[in-house]
């Protein structure tokens, strides 16, 4: 049901019954490998195109999330899946290999929890029983699409970001033993003018900053409500402007519970720039490395921010700027 102006609250608290992260070779140098369910040494993963090895990280988070819920595809009742690639051709290519039902999105980096948020929206109405949401990036074809093929070797600002090859999926069920999605806030367009792709985090906190403050006020909740707030792919910059933000925004949440996907998916190699950026960065991080700890007991509340640039090929050669959003999920634990 809604709450306040622009979040749910879900009275049933859908069960997150299985979840699941795929990665890269370079994600597997990170600090985060060991929370990753599987990883690959070869970017191409065997394939004739990064898109279709894109395909293939998607295909394989949805059906070892499937696996980890227990459960069999054919009691998955629909597939929300997107990513960055045009027309989502890396969700809709692997719907057609699960052959379960199936609902595009696409919010940039903030699919994950946008796909998360209906998912659980989905069950707690009983439209649906069970729901897989997922999503996936992958770095050869992001940057292909985006910006230069990787071959040309073109030189970026210390601002731009390394797009994770991954993919991240989560089962979403009406029963069962597991973590528990409490609300989620659909997040505004936000465009500030800002025009340059190479700076995807100052364009996308000014939409984290409306969303994480629109969630405490339609919820009228403490700003120390959560033991962890999180943000998509904000990076290294981004994560910096976002923790001036708030404070002068009068949104007190303390910044040692402030953590970005974006800056611990790689930790400090300084060849990712800003940090790690994509569809499959806060995917991977959210279904791999948070809800581990958070099952391990580490936290009992966790919100996260999923930040997303809007932006395509065709609109930045326009001269448009750039318009983001953010979609905000609340997980419990038991």
């Amino acid at each position: 049901m809604r709450q306040g102006h622009q979040s749910w609250v879900f009275p049933s608290k859908p069960v997150i019954l299985g979840h699941a992260a795929i990665g890269g070779p370079f994600e597997a140098q990170g600090p985060l490998a060991e929370d990753f369910d599987t990883l690959h040494g070869d970017l191409m993963i065997g394939q004739e195109s990064w898109e279709k090895a894109e395909k293939v990280l998607l295909e394989e988070a949805c059906s070892k999330a499937i696996e980890k819920a227990g459960l069999a595809k054919e009691q998955i009742n629909f597939l929300l899946a997107g990513d960055l690639m045009n027309q989502i051709i890396s969700a809709s290519f692997s719907a057609r290999t699960l052959a379960i039902p199936f609902l595009g999105i696409f919010g940039a980096c903030s699919t994950a929890m946008e796909g998360l948020a209906l998912a659980a929206q989905l069950v707690d109405s009983q439209a649906a029983d069970c729901v897989l949401a997922a999503t996936s990036s992958h770095n050869g074809a992001a940057e292909k699409q985006y910006r230069y093929p990787t071959e040309y070797g073109s030189q970026k600002p210390p601002t731009a970001q390394w797009t994770v090859t991954g993919a991240g999926a989560a089962v979403v069920g009406n029963k069962g033993k597991g973590l528990r999605i409490a609300g989620a806030t659909i997040g505004r367009v936000v465009d500030m003018g800002m025009t340059d792709p190479f700076n995807m985090g100052a364009a996308m906190a000014p939409a984290a900053l409306s969303t994480i403050e629109t969630h405490f006020r339609d919820f009228q909740l403490p700003h120390d409500h959560y033991d962890l707030v999180v943000t998509g792919d904000l990076g290294k910059v981004g994560h910096a402007i976002l923790s001036e933000l708030l404070p002068k925004h009068n949104v007190m949440v303390p910044l040692q519970r402030y953590i970005d996907c974006g800056k611990l998916i790689y930790g400090d190699n300084p060849n990712v720039w800003s940090g790690g950026s994509g569809c499959g960065c806060v995917a991977t991080v959210t279904y791999g490395h948070l809800l581990r700890r958070m099952s391990a007991g580490e936290w009992k509340r966790m919100l996260v921010v999923a930040t997303g640039a809007l932006l395509s090929p065709i609109s930045y050669q326009q001269g448009e700027s750039i318009p983001c959003v953010a979609h905000a999920v609340a997980i419990e634990s038991e």
